[in-house]
């Protein structure tokens, strides 16, 4: 019984860390962003020809460390699992990079792997 009680433990774990992995196929907007900064990226829904992640720092560290996230809000784009682009916030927690910016980023970045 305690094998079985410490494997289905085991399996639920692998599924919650299997979820914090950002998706390697296609391109991807992933915003990692945190409670605490007080801000949020308006424009995300907007973007088009990309799929997106939001990640929680605080409750991914995991994903912050291996992403060098050292601000927040920060959005990346990925294509198949490699980062294209990084937009940061700035010492005020506030992320300059406009819709159109990002989205031509996106753009290129389709048209380039096209």
């Amino acid at each position: 019984m305690k094998k079985l009680f410490t494997l289905l433990l085991f399996l639920i774990f692998s599924l919650i860390v299997k979820s914090q992995v950002i998706p390697s196929e296609g391109l991807i907007i992933a915003e990692f962003n945190a409670p605490f900064s007080g801000t949020q990226c308006e424009y995300l829904d907007e973007l088009t020809d990309c799929d997106l992640a939001k990640i929680d720092i605080s409750t991914q560290p995991k994903l912050q460390s291996k992403h060098k996230i050292v601000v927040v809000p920060t959005l990346i784009v990925f294509y198949d699992g490699e980062e294209v682009a990084r937009f940061q916030a700035n010492i005020m927690m506030k992320l300059e990079a406009t819709l159109k910016e990002v989205q031509d980023k996106i753009d290129e970045t389709i048209m380039s792997n096209f």
